[in-house]
């Protein structure tokens, strides 16, 4: 899962930098959001795996 969320999150990038390298508040939201799925992504496989050790 976490896997696939950064490979998501690499796409999500790509093409904000294709449609213009110029700054706008919605790429950095695009790209924050990206990487914000990838967190969540992170903390819940952790989850997961505490919860099988424990």
């Amino acid at each position: 899962m976490v896997l696939i969320l950064e490979l998501v999150n690499s796409a999500i990038e790509c093409v904000v930098d294709r449609v213009g390298m110029d700054w706008h508040p919605l790429s950095g939201r695009a790209k924050d959001y990206g990487s914000l799925a990838v967190l969540l992504g992170l903390v819940i496989a952790a989850g997961i795996w505490i919860g099988i050790l424990y």
